[in-house]
Formats: C-alpha cells, structure tokens, sequence
C-alpha cells in the first residue's frame, strides 16, 4: 500500500504543481492581488532573514528594504553575504542592513548566535526562516545529527524558541516559514528524525522537513497567540538550492519556473501587509490565500498526539545543543 499511495501523492502532486505552482499559474493569480496590500512603510521594523543572500530570501530582504526595513541578513557565506547586502544597499537606498554569519547546519552555533542577538537587539518584529537545505547525499554535522534535519527542521525551531521573548515584546510580531508543496507528499514521521533507517532520498528527506515546518508552525502559533505564525509555498522557482539539488526537474521545467521575486511576493506580503495579519495564526499559504497543507486523499493528517510527540522530542533535542 505504501508505494501505491506515494505514487498517487507523488501524480496528485505534480498535475496540482502544473496547475498551481508555476509561473503562468502565478501571472493568473496575481490578477486577484490587492496592490495597496505591499503599499506600505515599515520604517522602524526588524526583519531577520535566514538564506538573504540569494534565491527567495535574497529577493524578499531587496522588496523589504525598498520599505525602509530594517534587515538582518543571516548567511552561511561571507562572501556572497556582503556581495548581495552591497547591491541591497546600492538599489534600495537602505542603509539599515546587516550581516550575520551563521552555518544553519550547526546546531549549537545556532542557538548561540539566537542568544547573542536577543542581547544585541532590542526588538524584532519579524523572523522569516527562509533557508533551504537539500542533500543529495546523507551527511552528519559535527554534533552527529543529519544535516537536512539540523538546518531546516532543528535551526527553524531553535531560532523561534529562542527568539520568542524578543518577538513578543516587538510590535506586531510575525514568524513566517518558508516551506514546499513538496511537503504535500509527506505525512509527520517523528520515528526516523535522523533518516538512519532506509535508503536516503534528499528530495524526500526535504519534503519530510518541509512537513515538519507546517507542524511546527501549527503548535507554535497554538502555544503563542500573540504571535503571528504562518507558512507558505512559494511556488516553482527558479533558486540555486532547486538547481544544483534537482537537475533534471531544474532543467525540464525551465520555463516554467517562477523568478525568486515572484517566490518571494507571498513572504513580502506575509511579513509587511496588514491583510495577512486578518488570517489566523498558524495557517499555510499560497499566492496570498489560505490553503489546505494537504492534498485530497493523501492520508497526510497526523493526529494531534503524533503533532505533540514531535514538539517534545524537538524541544529535548533542541536543549541538548543549548548553551549553558
């Protein structure tokens, strides 16, 4: 049953990805946008960006600073990190951005660098956790734990539990996720975190994380009503994480991938408008509309006993990297 079903979710998903997620299907529903919504200053905003200096992170840090946000872009590379802040700088006019260096994939490294900015800054009204990692093969960090999991899954929750009390004494807070419609084909499977049992399928194992991200979002929006928490796919866009990670789909689907701004302009509008904010917390997004975080059919719902099983065993994991 379970090569069938993954086949279904993996056909569902691919005719609703020809349908929705490209960049024809982005030019039709942008027709519905409301512009007024991204007509707005956000002088005196914070905006922390993980992945800024390229892709989707890079276009949505350059459609924020173009606001007179304040930026805080955080990037595993110095180089291209300083590189992309100049040409932020240069086309925005926007002074107020600012680089921290920090590899997602090491977990303690992480929790440091959240805990060194709580008393560096004063306030950060908004988190988008925009970085993507996708292995072709299995790897472990130094602390043992598999890389994908460590920087989309750990360093995610790691940076929300940390920065929590910074965002909750910042005007209008806002977490916002950047996940996948890959996850659609994934259901929440806390018993192989690691991916130490099976054979490794990076795509997959993305997916899974991508899953996890959308759960995450659900219980911490539960946990902290004074936040708002949302998560969204942006699309299929054109980003070297695609490019170098899926070749093959890379080049097949071309023309039809969106541009990192057209990925980008649901996270902007999620991060600046006051219409997203009508939303509830805690929901999945696409092209500016709520959607569902699963496809029809697809068995993909997990009870909200596994949801819970998978937020304590992320928080022991979490407080085991934790400075003391």
């Amino acid at each position: 049953r379970g090569s069938t079903m993954s086949l279904y979710r993996n056909s569902a998903w691919f005719l609703k990805g020809l349908t929705e997620f490209t960049k024809g299907a982005y030019l039709s529903e942008s027709k519905n946008f409301v512009e007024k919504d991204l007509e707005t200053s956000v002088a005196g905003r914070s905006f922390m960006i993980t992945g800024a200096n390229s892709g989707i992170g890079k276009a949505t840090a350059m459609a924020i600073a173009k606001k007179a946000g304040t930026i805080h872009m955080v990037c595993r590379n110095k180089d291209k990190a300083e590189e992309a802040r100049a040409e932020i700088v240069k086309e925005s006019g926007n002074k107020e951005i600012y680089v921290h260096i920090l590899d997602l994939t090491e977990t303690k490294k992480v929790w440091e660098f959240a805990e060194s900015f709580k008393k560096k800054y004063k306030t950060l009204n908004v988190l988008i956790n925009n970085a993507g990692c996708m292995m072709t093969k299995r790897e472990e960090n130094d602390e043992g734990l598999e890389k994908s999991f460590a920087s989309n899954s750990l360093a995610v929750y790691i940076l929300i539990k940390s920065l929590i009390p910074l965002l909750e004494k910042s005007p209008e807070p806002r977490v916002i996720t950047v996940s996948s419609g890959g996850m659609l084909v994934q259901k929440l499977r806390t018993g192989n975190l690691q991916s130490q049992r099976g054979r490794y399928d990076g795509t997959m194992v993305y997916a899974q994380n991508k899953r996890q991200q959308v759960v995450m979002t659900e219980q911490f929006a539960k946990a902290h009503p004074n936040i708002h928490f949302s998560v969204m796919h942006p699309g299929w866009v054109d980003t070297p994480t695609i490019a170098n990670a899926m070749p093959d789909f890379h080049s097949s689907m071309k023309e039809r991938l969106r541009t990192p701004e057209q990925g980008a302009d649901t996270v902007v509008w999620l991060a600046v408008s006051e219409a997203a904010v009508k939303n509830p917390s805690g929901r999945f997004f696409q092209d500016r509309q709520m959607v569902s975080a699963h496809l029809p059919l697809a068995w993909t719902h997990s009870s909200q006993l596994e949801d819970q099983k998978f937020m304590s065993v992320m928080e022991d994991l979490a407080k085991s990297f934790q400075p003391h």
